[in-house]
Parts: C-alpha cells; sequence; structure tokens
C-alpha cells in the first residue's frame, strides 16, 4: 500500500462498480430491516448491530418494530419498556441512548432523522460509521461506512498493514474507504449494503470464502496468501474477572427482591437482585437475626466480551422485612416483563422451574 493514502487506480475502477453489481445478485435481501429504506429501522438494526451478531439481531429487531412501530412510538416509551425488551442484548448503554435519541429527534426536529452526516453524528449513540450508514443506506450520501466487517474487507484487499487500534491509521483507512465510493449517488445505498454483505458473508475473520469472492481478482493479500493476517491488530485487550455477590430475598408469596440499578456502571438502568462487591458487604446489609438463614450456593460463570463474572448467589427465605430501599417485590409475571442482566434472568427462570 503506497504512503499517498490512494488506492491503486486498478482497484478504484474495479471496487465499486463489481461490489454493486455483485449485492444486486448474491447479497442479502431477506434481512427484516432491509424491506424499506426507511431511516428509523435503519438506525435501529445499525444500533443493535454492534457488536452483536446478525442472528441474534433479528429476534430483538422484529420485537422492537412490533412494539415501538415508529420513532416517535419509541419516543414516548419508558426507560423500563426500552430495557424490557433490550433484556439479554447486552451493552445496555446502546439502550439507553437509542431511547435518548428518539426522545431528541422527536423534539428537536419533529420525528424525522436530519440528513446530514454531521447532523446525526450530534445524536446521542450514532457515531460516524452509523450516520454513514443511514445517510448512505437511506438518503443516497456518498460516505463511507467503517465498521469491522468493513474494515476487514478493505484492510484485506489493499494488504493495508496499518495497525487498527490506532486512531490514525484509523482515520487513514477511511480516507481510502471515501476514494472507493461509487461515483453515481444512486448506487449508494448497494453499495453500502454490499459491503455489509461481503465482509459478513464472504470476508469472514476466519476462513473466509476467496475463491467465490468478487474481489480476489483485485485482491493483494488473497494474491500474497496472507489473508488472514488482516486486519492488523497490535494491542490486545485483556480479559479480567470480577466478583458479584447477589442477595436472593424470597417472601412467603414467592415473590422477589429487585432494585434498579445505577444509570452507570455494569447493568446500568436493569432491575437486578442487589448486588454487593464482597460478601461481607452483603451480610452488612442483611439484619442480624437473619444471617444464620443465608444460603450460599455454588457461584456461576458469566462470561462477557472481555471480562468474566463469578456470580455468588446468597438466598434468604420469608424475608419481607429484611430491606427497606427503594426496590420492589416482583411475582414472576412482573419480572419477566422488565428489563433484567441477562444472567439474573436465567437465573430467576430456573428457579420458578422448581
Amino acid at each position: 500500500m503506497s504512503k499517498e493514502l490512494k488506492p491503486p487506480s486498478v482497484i478504484v475502477k474495479f471496487f465499486s462498480v463489481t461490489l454493486v453489481k455483485w449485492q444486486k445478485h448474491h447479497g442479502r435481501h431477506d434481512l427484516p430491516w432491509q424491506m424499506s429504506l426507511d431511516p428509523y429501522s435503519v438506525w435501529l438494526s445499525e444500533i443493535m448491530l454492534q457488536q452483536t451478531q446478525v442472528a441474534t439481531v433479528k429476534e430483538y429487531f422484529l420485537r422492537f418494530m412490533q412494539k415501538f412501530p415508529t420513532l416517535k412510538h419509541l419516543a414516548r416509551a419508558s426507560n423500563d419498556e426500552v430495557m424490557s425488551l433490550w433484556s439479554g442484548l447486552g451493552y445496555y448503554s446502546r439502550a439507553k441512548n437509542l431511547h435518548a435519541c428518539a426522545q431528541r429527534i422527536a423534539k428537536d426536529y419533529k420525528g424525522e432523522f436530519p440528513k446530514t452526516v454531521l447532523e446525526l453524528q450530534e445524536l446521542p449513540g450514532i457515531g460516524p460509521s452509523t450516520a454513514a450508514a443511514i445517510a448512505s443506506l437511506c438518503f443516497g450520501s456518498r460516505e463511507a461506512i467503517l465498521d469491522g466487517n468493513v474494515k476487514r474487507v478493505l484492510t484485506r484487499i489493499l494488504a493495508f498493514s496499518g495497525d487498527m487500534t490506532s486512531s490514525v491509521q484509523v482515520k487513514n483507512l477511511f480516507q481510502i474507504a471515501q476514494v472507493l465510493l461509487p461515483d453515481k449517488k444512486s448506487d449508494m445505498p448497494v453499495y453500502t449494503q454490499g459491503l455489509m454483505d461481503l465482509g459478513a458473508t464472504v470476508c469472514t475473520p476466519k476462513k473466509p470464502s476467496c475463491t467465490t469472492c468478487p474481489m480476489s481478482k483485485i485482491c493483494v493479500s488473497h494474491r500474497n496468501q496472507i489473508v488472514e493476517t488482516f486486519p492488523v491488530k497490535t494491542k490486545k485487550i485483556k480479559r479480567s474477572a470480577q466478583s458479584i455477590w447477589l442477595l436472593m430475598l424470597r417472601n412467603a408469596q414467592t415473590q422477589i427482591y429487585l432494585e434498579k440499578r445505577n444509570a452507570i456502571g455494569i447493568w446500568a438502568n436493569l432491575y437486578c437482585l442487589p448486588a454487593f462487591e464482597s460478601d461481607e458487604k452483603l451480610l452488612e446489609s442483611v439484619p442480624v437475626q437473619y444471617r444464620k438463614k443465608a444460603f450460599f450456593r455454588e457461584p456461576f460463570l458469566h462470561v462477557l466480551t472481555h471480562k468474566d463474572l463469578y456470580l455468588h448467589v446468597v438466598e434468604i427465605k420469608n424475608a419481607k422485612p429484611l430491606l427497606k430501599q427503594p426496590g420492589k417485590w416482583l411475582t414472576p409475571a412482573e419480572w419477566k416483563s422488565m428489563g433484567l442482566p441477562a444472567p439474573i434472568r436465567q437465573l430467576l427462570v430456573d428457579e420458578s422451574k422448581n
């Protein structure tokens, strides 16, 4: 790759034209958010697809659209309604920003999405690539997207050796991505979708299908048989571990005591069993006369992207008088409709079967 940050002319001429043709015949056309180029559905899918696989997102997307068919419906919803539908999808700050963004558009833009990348990036939870995806797919703007899939596709085709953990190198790749855009504005929606499809179905992280890739003729890394060395990422995020002690309080009516967590930190804004950093802190919250009733269960592991959570459940039955905090005593029918962290929901579901 040259230092001028310009791809070879043969690649520029071949790339966009070929990608548009390929997407029309071989790309994905059955994803639920592709049924229209409505900015609301495109935006919702783009937020859900951050750090999450398509197969998982489909179900959540359909549930959201059924409950909140328009942006105004979402803007009028309560935080608990949004969190309840998002429960289990992870990265809960996305749901918080999603709700805030809908309210902002309803208030400041009369419910209509702004059409420029600059305006879109001013909205909560919308970064450069998401803004470009909305602008190009819905409004035909000549804007380059640069999510994880696209970085992989472009770095392989160009054998771009810049470190993708470096903001400078990402900016360099973005400049190149802008050069590769099609000349015709009308091609932008198909082109952008084609990039997404190529990265998701052909130019995959492991065992890419180079023999069926429409870019194999111009792909530098394929020609040199070094495809899987790209993209280059020198900094590896270290995994960490955390232990959390959870207090499971039951009363005689089979209700469970849950508290709403703070707006920051793990499981923000979700309902959860009271959580503590140690067993000592947990027991300090329980009146002395009830501590002997505390039953310590075997801890279980919940794996996040970069962290292992070791969850220790301490159960106390017939516990209604124990706490005076502003939580809620909830029946299974009630907590099932609320926003809960995935491991807490699964724990309570398993408990309700016993």
